[in-house]
């Protein structure tokens, strides 16, 4: 043919493309940037990479920002990029090929003649795909190309041939593909090699301040968290934030329509249908329309909704293709926010009423499957709440009504449910939401009519669908128990501790610090490893019962029916399937916290322990966090009552660590621990810390305000109110009634503590010794209250004589033995022998500065104000209880600190004031030895001091301590 080399190529540059008709020159200009374009320099410091690199890939999804990046990039460059944007429509190798010479030609980097030009549009010859190769390789400087669109590119012959020329032109080509899809490259070889340069979907994604930056663009002006919500719906995706500004621009209020914008009658939705949903064949439009009720989903699940079998290579394939389906790894998808909300709207105009059958069909999916949470959300989607319920109560997971990371979720979800189905697990759930609020009237009613319902379907052997969830398939719930339990990575044993049920209860030993081991006296073994276990498919239903059985003891203060609530979940829980249990630690440790705090409530301490030891000690991380803290706050509870106010209050920093350490609120927890806190800072007259403890405290958990937790803010408020010398605010706190079954010997005793304290206050001290008169017996702190009665009545052999029969030094803390050792230095001041009543405040002294105890010094009166003033009783006294002496006349005033201590040097140098070795300080603040010491070195040199005892008394000369 004429004008034909021997190879089929035209020898020189060609006019027209190999069909004769003109080169389309807008397919090789550098598309222009709108003018509300904003440049990302982080994504331009990134491409600055192709230059070093043989070959980049910018993948992303439609309207990703790609091709705009690239441009942006591009324009910038000298000498000049070539650019070239294909098209489906080209016919064939010959074509593109063409084309690709063609824009060399218009950026000025033209190929000699020699390498020729296709002039068959379905074919180009290896000789020319070589020539191009040796003269690219021959520059001195590399050809840089880019490729737009390159995802139109489907004929796997361009890829191996453009693979061959960007191999063999070594260093001269520098090629760029902007692309929806993999190429089909060999791009492991050029990752492995460095030889990649990569940006894709997540790093093309807009930030929250670049998103600002755009809006700020368009005229809008948007806070950065807001900024950041409207990210986390569009997942940073360029277009939809151009679509959504230019919207926002037409409307009044711009700043709310970016918040609260509805996608499906928007411009995004627009884009998407037309982009996304109708490239796409109808079988793969029906199933995404129908996965897009799911958060996620895998090829199985899929299945199921679509009643197909093809789902595993459609979800691969639109992945592929950046079809705003994102791979989250291990077979599962999940869609781009924006794309399932538009999606589902579509849904619901194609096939109205299909909806909740697809969230019946997932719930059904994920609760043969293990997935509790799912199981439950589209369970409620579907509103089928009987299934819902049933499947919360067949997995045993009922208690995470009460506590746990998404307690408050699961309570959201249920408190949809409206009056009706009428089934055992439906108002077991009812009964459940209503403790969880505190609410005994409508918890128990519910209650009633769940056990009633319960025992009804047992007798007639109904089979368990009746109580709980049974799928289409006949698999009850979430009961496969593999898949339950991998689902869940639950922890823990069988075979935890749930407390004490005895004939005769009797004090538990105390191991590792105060808590009961599992199988110690008070706390039988809740199943035992190894036995043989008959499964009952009512028990789940039967040991959820008898969990809210033991709630409503507790919250009524009724000892006995908590008592009996845990004999019956011990009986029962040999019949529940053991992977449930395991699954479901906060189970045994509600179990352990109701029935330890009705024993404590009923001044049973040593059995209290036992159980409140054992919760302590549940595994199962942010599960049992909150019932972690709520054991360790009462058993700090119990070492208060007891006068021990440092083990109280390292309990109780201990409960709050607890529910810190999984980033809880303090409103999550019970608030036990911060009123023990309240408690203790009274003890020492901190009364500003104690008002704001006492205030945090308020605003506890409600399932866990129990009489414990009513009477214990009462008594320590009414101790504040004493403390600041408001007497009938103090008997007003204590005289209101605590709801409760039982009577509390501690709660009666401390209440009549706080009102003889006022009387004698007041100057009543035979009021305050009638009132103490009814006190049960065994409680020290009133008999110490009662000999100050007697005291102050001007009776000091009586009040010897009370303190001598009742001797409350003998195994009581120093709250109690500081305030008895005082009532006998001031009996003995009385009855003429002061050196006596010397020794008895030294001794007083000596044992409360260790717990920095202030308040018994100051109940005791004026008398004692002159011997804390002289002699060696000064020396106890100064620095923690009375103000340190002033430096001598004419000493220099010691410098001021150069560098302020910190908060944790502070509370190392207070405790270095009462003498404490490091080993102490450690376990005193949790800490290890080690970091002790460098707390120490820092603040030795912050005082400009080598040595403890220079450090404690520069700190008092500093005001510090």
């Amino acid at each position: 043919m004429a004008g034909l080399e021997e190879d089929g190529t035209e020898p020189t540059a060609p006019e027209a493309d190999p069909q004769g008709d003109p080169y389309l020159r807008t397919r090789f200009a550098i598309p222009v940037r709108p003018a509300t374009f904003l440049r990302r320099e982080r994504l331009v410091r990134h491409l600055d990479q192709a230059l070093r690199t043989p070959l980049t890939m910018v993948n992303g999804s439609a309207g990703a920002g790609k091709t705009l990046l690239v441009a942006d990039w591009a324009a910038e460059r000298v000498p000049s990029v070539a650019w070239f944007t294909t098209e489906a429509a080209d016919q064939g190798p010959g074509m593109f090929w063409a084309y690709l010479l063609q824009a060399l030609r218009a950026s000025g980097v033209a190929p000699p003649a020699g390498v020729g030009s296709p002039a068959d549009a379905s074919r180009v010859t290896r000789t020319l795909l070589a020539r191009l190769a040796a003269d690219l390789s021959a520059r001195e400087r590399p050809v840089t190309v880019v490729l737009d669109e390159y995802d139109q590119v489907h004929d796997p012959d361009i890829a191996q041939q453009l693979e061959f020329v960007l191999h063999h032109a070594g260093g001269g080509l520098r090629l760029i593909l902007v692309t929806r899809t993999e190429p089909l490259l060999p791009l492991h070889r050029y990752r492995a090699a460095g030889e990649l340069t990569e940006i894709r979907g997540a790093e093309l994604a807009f930030t929250p301040q670049e998103t600002a930056e755009l809006l700020a663009l368009h005229g809008l002006r948007l806070p950065l968290p807001a900024a950041g919500a409207l990210v986390e719906r569009t997942r940073g995706w360029a277009a939809g934030l151009r679509l959504c500004a230019l919207a926002a621009q037409e409307n009044p209020d711009p700043e709310t329509y970016l918040k609260e914008f509805e996608a499906d009658r928007s411009t995004v939705a627009d884009f998407l249908l037309a982009e996304v949903l109708k490239q796409q064949s109808p079988e793969i439009q029906d199933l995404l329309l129908r996965v897009s009720v799911l958060e996620r989903l895998c090829p199985e699940l899929a299945n199921a909704l679509t009643e197909r079998a093809d789902s595993e290579p459609i979800l691969a394939g639109l992945h592929r293709e950046n079809a705003f389906v994102e791979d989250l790894g291990h077979a599962w998808y999940r869609l781009h926010p924006l794309f399932g909300e538009i999606l589902r709207a579509h849904l619901r105009v194609r096939a109205p009423g299909l909806e909740p059958e697809l969230h019946r069909r997932a719930a059904r999916w994920f609760g043969r499957s293990g997935f509790l949470t799912e199981t439950l959300g589209h369970g409620a989607a579907a509103g089928d709440w009987e299934f819902t319920a049933g499947a919360l109560v067949d997995d045993l997971a009922i208690g995470r009504l009460f506590t746990g990371l998404h307690s408050d979720d699961l309570v959201d979800l249920f408190s949809r449910m409206g009056p009706e189905p009428r089934t055992p697990a439906t108002d077991l759930v009812r009964a459940a939401l209503a403790l969880s609020r505190c609410d005994l009237e409508h918890g128990l009613a519910h209650l009633r009519r769940a056990e009633r319902g319960l025992a009804e379907a047992v007798r007639a052997g109904e089979p368990a669908e009746a109580v709980g969830a049974t799928d289409a398939d006949g698999a009850a719930g979430t009961a496969d128990a593999e898949g339950a339990a991998g689902a869940a990575g639950a922890e823990g044993p069988g075979g935890e501790a749930i407390g004490a049920v005895a004939e005769e209860h009797v004090g538990a030993p105390e191991v590792a610090g105060g808590v009961a081991a599992a199988g110690s006296p008070g706390v039988p073994a809740f199943g035992s490893a190894g036995a043989v276990v008959v499964v009952s498919e009512w028990a789940a239903a039967q040991l959820s019962c008898a969990l809210l059985e033991a709630s409503a003891g507790r919250l009524t203060g009724a000892p006995g029916r908590a008592e009996a609530a845990v004999a019956e979940a011990e009986r029962v829980r040999g019949q529940v399937p053991a992977h449930l249990l395991d699954k479901h630690p906060e189970l045994t440790a509600l179990l352990l916290t109701h029935v330890g705090s009705t024993r404590l409530w009923a001044g049973r301490f040593e059995e209290a322990r036992a159980a409140l030891g054992a919760a302590a000690d549940c595994p199962g991380g942010a599960s049992t966090a909150l019932l972690r803290e709520d054991a360790l706050g009462r058993l700090a509870l119990i070492d208060w009552l007891n006068g021990r106010p440092g083990p109280a209050e390292r309990r109780a920093r201990a409960a709050m660590a607890e529910t810190e350490r999984f980033g809880l609120p303090r409103s999550a927890g019970s608030g036990v621990g911060l009123l023990v806190l309240a408690a203790v800072a009274v003890d020492r007259d901190e009364f500003d810390e104690a008002k704001t403890l006492l205030e945090a405290a308020a605003g506890s958990h409600p399932a866990l305000r129990d009489p414990v937790m009513e009477a214990g803010r009462a008594i320590v408020t009414a101790r504040l109110h004493l403390a600041r010398g408001d007497t009938g605010a103090a008997r007003e706190a204590v005289e209101r009634a605590v709801a409760a079954e039982a009577v509390s010997p501690w709660a009666a005793g401390q209440s009549a503590l706080v009102a003889s304290a006022a009387h004698l206050a007041e100057g009543r001290p035979e009021a305050a010794e009638r009132l103490l008169r009814e006190v049960p017996d065994g409680q020290p702190a009133c008999a110490v209250e009662a000999a100050r009665a007697r005291l102050a009545a001007g009776e000091p052999a009586a009040a010897a004589g009370l303190l001598d029969r009742a001797r409350p030094e003998d195994g009581s803390g120093p709250a109690v033995t500081v305030r008895a050792t005082l009532v006998r230095a001031r009996a003995a001041e009385q009855t003429g022998d002061p050196a006596a009543a010397r020794r008895l405040v030294a001794r007083a002294l000596r044992e409360a500065r260790r717990e920095r105890l202030r308040r018994p010094f100051r109940e005791a009166g004026p008398w004692l104000r002159p011997l804390l003033t002289a002699g060696p009783l000064r020396e106890l006294a100064d620095g923690w209880l009375t103000p340190a002496p002033p430096p001598p006349a004419g000493e220099q005033p010691p410098a001021v600190v150069v560098e302020e201590l910190s908060g944790r040097e502070r509370d190392v140098l207070r405790r270095l004031a009462l003498m404490m070795s490091t080993d102490e300080i450690a376990a005193d603040l949790y800490l290890s030895v080690n970091t002790v010491k460098t707390h120490l070195k820092s603040a030795y040199r912050k005082l400009g001091v080598n040595r403890r005892h220079d450090a404690v008394r520069r700190a008092r000369e500093l005001g510090l301590l």
